[in-house]
Formats: structure tokens, C-alpha cells, sequence
């Protein structure tokens, strides 16, 4: 039986460390390092460039499935499939369950650790009795032992100055940024896949004008063919005529590998073989078209719509948040540690209680000396948080940039046509005046040639005017972040919280 006095100091002891972690734990509220706060970018305050007519609302058009404003089955079907299919997209997501699992790691450092260990052991050795005068003598005998043990070790780290949360806080940006990462390549994917397909059908159009061109310069040169051989035309004006239906027939077949290659393209954005939509894309259809119009709002909503600079300023907490981390090592690190086992030398005796062995207590360490290591790490984590500061800046005025030069760009493609679309009109007019002209003999065949060729040119820029109008679309809907929805997804972040 213990002494009262020793019962009374084994249970001081107890209450002091018991006060001492207690301590410790209400200690651990603090976390060394900057706090993050949102970087601040300049914004102006409306933008330069005209704004899409008519104007609508964001209620008024879903940003987010943009492609639908240009009212075409085929390449709904085809976003659609690409958004299930598209392996770069896959990629993204894969990357963020990477980054989940991450940020798990990162929060299991917070809990203690418990390792369950068992063993056995079995050794002989050599003995040489004693005799009655106490000296050593007689034969040696083999002595065989057997000794069990098992038990359990726990330790937990006390994450007192907060390194340990701030490396969580560290996964938890960098599980953002590919979240976001995810969503700027969806919407790349979709303005790449309605690029592709608008390409596609420009160059479908333009073989569709090159033959009807051909046909109409066969035409003329036979014409052109037939005067002469009745005396009323000469040989140049035959060697001109050939000459034009030869130059026009020369353009198709490029036009036709252009066309195939936009099908590739396709194709593999979709994720699947390079020849899957040949045949579902074979058929010519016009260039889709649609209304100039955006939910532009004001540029200070760019900075909520755009994933990129959204991951921007998620980089930009991560690298705040390992400043901490870094930090956290200028102090000492205390630990609890424990043990509880049994040993024994037979497995009859597992029970007895007198084979148990336990062990408790805390443990510190702190590093005095490490030639300005730690401070350097520090230094290396701050110029880093620079870098991503500076690179979100510079992502927040490429974003601008990339909105004010799609505005433009779509005004000015829009008078572009309409100027296209009169000299188109006026040129049909000049070439049939003048094939008629020619047959009454009332000029010559240099107005008939010059005249189809004006056709011909203005006809293929116009057919390339109304694919880069669309195209110019296009890119304004990307410049803005369409193509995910900004109001469901932070949503589902804030209940993953």
C-alpha cells in the first residue's frame, strides 16, 4: 500500500499535467502568420468599348449556356457531349479530387496518431551453474525463453502557433484553385468547341461559293469559247476565261482539307477517334448566327464571373496561408505521448496484471540552430505570395482586356457585313449586267472577268464576316465566364463548408 503522502503527490502530478494541456489547448486558438484578405485589383468603373445591342439582363439570357442564343440542334448536342467526353476536362477533375485528398492529409495532422504493434521473440542461452563456494563450474546448459508483447503507442501533436492550420487553410485555397481550374477549362471547352464548329461551317460555305463560282465561270467560258469559234471573241479572252475557272477550282480542295481538319478537331474534343463525325458533320448547313447581345452588368462582376482570376486570388491564399506554415517552425513543438502493453514471457500469464506496462507524458522541442533556415523558408514564402499577387493583378487586366477588345471587335464586324452584304448585292448586279453586255457585244470579256471575280471575292468575305461576327460572340461570352453557372456553384460551395 502506497504512502498517503506519495498518493497525494502521484495525484498533484496528475492535476498539473492535466492543467498544463488544458492550457495548452486554449493556447492552440491562435495561428502565427498574415490572415488573407481579398487582393484588390483596379477597376474601372464602366466599360470603354460599345455595348452589344440590344442589352439584356442576366435574368434575360443564361450566360452560362450561352450557345443556345444561336438557336442550332447540332451544336447544343455537340457542347453536350463534349462537357461528358472532353479529356482535358477530365483531367481538371481528376486534379481536384487530387487536391480533396490533399487537403485531407493536410487536416489528419490535427488529430493524434495510434499505432497498434505486437511481437515474439524467442532466444537461448548459455548458462554455467554456480557451485555452493559461489564460483562458476559443472556443464552449461541452454536456457530458451519466450517473450510476447503488444500494445498500442498514441502521440499527438499539439498545433499550439497554428502551423498545422494553416496548412489546412493552405489545401483548402489550393482545393479552390482547381475547382476553379475545372471550371475555366469548361469554359474554354465550350468556346473552343463553337469555334471549331463555326469553322467548320464558314468553310463548308465558302466551298458552296467556290463551286457555285465555278460553275458560273464554266458558264462564261464556254460562252467565251463559243464566240470565238464564231469569230466574235479572240483567244485571249478564251485563255482568260480558262484561266479564271482553273484559279477558282484551285481553292476547293484546300477548303475541303480545312473542313476535314475543323471535323478532327471536333472530334477530339469530344474526346473520341479523329473520323467519329465525319459523317454527322458532312452535310452543309449555314454559319449560325445570332443577335449581338450580352448581360454585360458592370466590370467589378467580372471578378465574381471569371474562374480564372477567381483561381488567381485562391493561388494568391494558398501562398498566404503557407507563410504561416513557415512561421510556425521559429517556435517549439510540443507533443503528448503514450503507450499501454502487455509483456510477458507466456501467453498463460497474458491477463496477469502485473505484465502490463503504460507510459504518458509530453514532450517538447525546439529548434536553436539552423543557419537562418527557417527565415529563409519565411523570405521564400512572401516573395512567392508576391509572385501570385502580382499574377492576379495581371490575370484581372488580361480579363479586361480580353472583354474590351471582343467589344470592339464585335462592333466593328457588325458594319463590316453590312458593307459586305450591299457589295455582294451590287456586285450579282454587275455580273449579270455585264455577261449580258458581252453576249449583245456591247463590251468586252476583261468586264466579264473582273466583274465574276469581285463576286467571287466579296461573296467569300462575306461568308468569313459572319463567321468571325459569330466568332467575335463567342469570344465575348468567353471574356464574361460564360459557360458555368456562377450562382449554383457558390452555392454548393457555401453547403460543402
Amino acid at each position: 500500500m502506497l504512502h498517503p503522502k506519495c498518493s497525494f503527490s502521484m495525484k498533484h502530478r496528475y492535476v498539473l499535467s492535466l492543467m498544463l494541456l488544458l492550457c495548452l489547448v486554449m493556447v492552440a486558438g491562435c495561428a502565427v502568420g498574415p490572415d488573407f484578405k481579398p487582393p484588390e485589383a483596379p477597376v474601372p468603373a464602366d466599360w470603354a468599348g460599345p455595348p452589344p445591342m440590344p442589352a439584356v439582363t442576366p435574368e434575360e439570357m443564361d450566360l452560362a449556356r450561352w450557345w443556345k442564343a444561336f438557336d442550332d440542334q447540332i451544336l447544343e448536342a455537340l457542347m453536350t457531349l463534349a462537357v461528358d467526353s472532353n479529356l482535358d476536362l477530365k483531367l481538371a477533375e481528376a486534379r481536384v479530387r487530387q487536391a480533396r485528398a490533399a487537403r485531407g492529409v493536410a487536416e489528419s495532422f490535427l488529430a493524434p496518431t495510434v499505432d497498434a504493434n505486437a511481437s515474439y521473440q524467442r532466444s537461448e542461452t548459455a548458462v554455467t551453474p554456480a557451485t555452493s563456494t559461489g564460483r562458476s563450474g559443472g556443464n552449461t546448459v541452454s536456457v530458451t525463453t519466450n517473450q510476447y508483447f503488444a500494445g498500442f503507442d498514441a502521440a499527438w501533436e499539439l498545433d499550439l502557433f497554428g502551423g498545422v492550420r494553416r496548412s489546412i487553410e493552405a489545401a483548402d485555397a489550393d482545393f479552390q484553385a482547381t475547382v476553379e481550374a475545372r471550371r475555366d477549362m469548361l469554359v474554354t471547352l465550350t468556346a473552343e468547341v463553337a469555334r471549331n464548329y463555326l469553322d467548320l461551317r464558314a468553310f463548308q460555305q465558302r466551298i458552296a461559293i467556290a463551286r457555285q463560282n465555278l460553275e458560273a465561270q464554266k458558264h462564261s467560258a464556254k460562252l467565251t469559247r463559243q464566240r470565238f469559234e464564231a469569230g466574235l471573241a479572240s483567244g485571249l479572252d478564251v485563255a482568260n476565261a480558262e484561266a479564271q475557272v482553273a484559279t477558282t477550282a484551285a481553292q476547293i480542295p484546300s477548303l475541303e482539307a480545312s473542313a476535314r481538319q475543323a471535323i478532327y478537331s471536333l472530334s477530339v474534343l469530344l474526346g473520341w477517334p479523329p473520323a467519329a463525325l465525319l459523317e454527322s458533320l458532312a452535310s452543309d448547313l449555314p454559319i449560325p448566327t445570332a443577335t449581338p447581345a450580352a448581360p454585360l452588368g458592370v466590370p467589378s462582376d467580372l471578378l465574381r464571373r471569371r474562374p480564372d482570376i477567381r483561381q488567381a486570388e485562391a493561388a494568391v491564399h494558398a501562398a498566404t496561408a503557407r507563410i504561416g506554415v513557415a512561421e510556425a517552425d521559429l517556435y517549439p513543438r510540443f507533443m503528448i505521448t503514450g503507450s499501454v502493453g502487455v509483456r510477458s514471457s507466456e501467453l498463460g500469464s497474458w491477463f496477469d496484471s502485473s505484465r502490463r506496462l503504460w507510459s504518458f507524458g509530453p514532450s517538447a522541442s525546439w529548434r536553436l540552430f539552423d543557419m537562418g533556415r527557417v527565415r529563409s523558408d519565411i523570405a521564400q514564402r512572401e516573395a512567392l505570395q508576391e509572385q501570385s499577387f502580382i499574377a492576379f493583378q495581371k490575370t484581372v487586366l488580361t480579363a479586361f482586356q480580353e472583354v474590351e477588345d471582343a467589344l470592339i471587335a464585335l462592333d466593328r464586324e457588325q458594319e463590316r457585313r453590312k458593307a459586305l452584304m450591299d457589295a455582294v448585292a451590287y456586285n450579282q448586279e454587275a455580273v449579270d449586267l455585264s455577261i449580258k453586255l458581252y453576249t449583245e457585244g456591247q463590251t468586252d470579256f476583261l468586264n466579264v472577268l473582273q466583274a465574276q471575280r469581285s463576286l467571287f471575292v466579296t461573296e467569300e468575305a462575306l461568308a468569313l464576316s459572319t463567321r468571325t461576327l459569330s466568332t467575335n460572340l463567342v469570344a465575348l461570352y468567353k471574356a464574361l465566364g460564360g459557360g458555368w453557372n456562377v450562382q449554383e456553384a457558390e452555392q454548393n460551395d457555401t453547403l460543402k463548408q
